[in-house]
């Protein structure tokens, strides 16, 4: 396998070349593990929004959602 590698950060390229029968999981987890924790964050997010407009659902349904309740117990 051969590795190409551009050490700035926010151009970081990474190839890997090898035969498909010789493949193994060794290029995936030094790409993963080069990657800061914003990035996993990113490209994870990014397949959850993929998969599901995939499957006909709107984006926006995907937003966070927080209901505001104001309760005051009253004099008892």
């Amino acid at each position: 396998m051969q590795h190409k590698r551009n050490t700035n950060k926010s151009d970081f390229v990474m190839e890997g070349l090898s035969r498909t029968k010789n493949q193994d999981r060794s290029f995936d987890i030094e790409f993963w593990q080069r990657q800061d924790s914003n990035a996993r964050f990113e490209a994870a997010w990014e397949l959850v929004v993929f998969a599901h407009t995939r499957r006909g659902q709107d984006e926006s349904e995907l937003e966070f959602q927080r209901s505001i309740e104001y309760l005051e117990r009253g004099e008892s």
